[in-house]
């Protein structure tokens, strides 16, 4: 299922975040892309402030990952832009973190191609305007539930 959502101003896309955390319902894996600049990181910061973190959401450009545990859900956000090779992902016992249970937001994901498992959800973001397009595709049945429950969501609100 492919969804099509649209945001103007980052509190938009933080109330988008929050939809989309719902939605996954404390897991999953899902794939943000989209260019530098178009909002991946406050796309993140939605969906991690809406599951229950008071402090602040941190890029983890240099980290590579931020780990969030929350009591709904443990949330590991990934920057992969850095990345020189996808097996640097292996030295951080990186399948650790697909075990099922947790929500992995993993952005600029091409770059862990052939490491990274398969996303439950992708969300592609590109300029439209002066706000944002948000291509939403379930790529599994728990990303096409998703979809479904954003669509039911919004149809509702």
């Amino acid at each position: 299922m492919r969804l099509e959502l649209h945001a103007v101003g980052e509190e938009a896309m933080t109330a988008l975040g929050g939809d989309i955390a719902s939605a996954l319902q404390g897991h999953g894996v899902v794939y943000l892309d989209g260019n530098l600049g178009m909002g991946k990181t406050t796309l993140s910061r939605g969906i991690i402030r809406s599951l229950g973190q008071q402090g602040p959401v941190k890029s983890p450009t240099y980290t590579l990952v931020e780990p969030y545990e929350l009591a709904c859900a443990n949330v590991y956000h990934f920057d992969l832009y850095r990345l020189a090779s996808p097996e640097e992902l292996e030295f951080l016992g990186v399948r650790d973190y697909f075990d099922g249970e947790n929500l992995c937001l993993i952005e600029w994901p091409e770059k862990g191609r052939g490491v990274l498992p398969r996303p439950d959800l992708t969300i592609t973001i590109d300029a439209v305007g002066d706000g944002r397009r948000l291509t939403l595709t379930g790529e599994t049945s728990h990303g096409e539930m998703t979809c479904q429950r954003i669509q039911q969501m919004r149809s509702e609100g």
